[in-house]
C-alpha cells in the first residue's frame, strides 16, 4: 500500500505541467566597481514568471522583485564583519486605463512597452549605488553574496494566501557569491 502511494503522488507531480511553474532563476554575473569614490554595483540575473504571475501582472496586479545584497569581511579570529546588507525592491504594475506596464523603485517609476521590457530593468541592475569607498579598506578582500526574490508579502491579501499555498509563487534565486577588492591605486572615472 504505501509504495502505491508514493507511486500515485509521484503520477499526480508530472501530470502538472511545468509550465505552471515559476522556474527559478540565477544570478549570471556581479560587478562591482568604483566611480568617482561610489562602490556602485552591476548584476545580470536570468529568470522568467510562470503563467500565474504573469495572468496576475496583465490583470494589474503589481509584482515586487527584491534583491538583497550582504557584503562580509572575513576574520579568521571571529565572525565575518558585515559592511553592507542593502536590500532593493523594484515594483512592475499594469494600468488598464493607460494600457502601460510601469516599474518603479522608491519614488521613481519608469513606463515600459512590455512586461518583459519591466522585467529586463529588473534583470539588469545598473550602477546601484552601495555606498562610499570609504567604508573599504584598499587592499582587503571582501565577500559578498546577493539574490533575487518575488517579495509576496507585499502582494493584496489575497494573493498572499495564494502565494502561501502555491509553489507557483516562490521564485527566489539561489545566494550567488563573489569577492572583490578595492586596489590602492587611484580610480580614475
Amino acid at each position: 500500500m504505501p509504495r502505491f502511494l508514493i507511486f500515485l503522488a509521484f503520477s499526480i507531480l508530472f501530470l502538472v505541467p511545468p509550465t505552471t511553474w515559476a522556474e527559478d532563476g540565477q544570478v549570471v554575473r556581479i560587478e562591482p566597481v568604483l566611480r568617482q569614490d561610489q562602490i556602485l554595483l552591476n548584476a545580470d540575473i536570468d529568470f522568467t514568471l510562470g503563467d500565474e504571475q504573469h495572468e496576475a501582472a496583465r490583470k494589474g496586479v503589481p509584482l515586487y522583485f527584491t534583491v538583497d545584497l550582504v557584503i562580509e569581511h572575513p576574520r579568521w579570529w571571529w565572525f565575518d564583519k558585515t559592511i553592507l546588507s542593502l536590500s532593493q525592491t523594484w515594483r512592475i504594475q499594469y494600468n488598464a486605463l493607460t494600457r502601460q506596464w510601469r516599474v518603479g523603485t522608491g519614488d521613481l517609476s519608469l513606463p515600459a512597452t512590455s512586461l518583459d521590457e519591466a522585467l529586463d530593468l529588473v534583470r539588469h541592475i545598473r550602477d546601484w549605488p552601495l555606498g562610499n569607498a570609504d567604508l573599504f579598506t584598499p587592499g582587503s578582500t571582501y565577500q559578498g553574496r546577493l539574490r533575487l526574490r518575488l517579495d509576496t508579502s507585499r502582494l493584496a491579501r489575497p494573493f498572499q494566501v495564494d502565494a502561501l499555498n502555491s509553489a507557483a509563487w516562490s521564485l527566489t534565486t539561489p545566494w550567488k557569491e563573489f569577492t572583490f577588492s578595492i586596489s590602492d591605486a587611484t580610480p580614475r572615472g
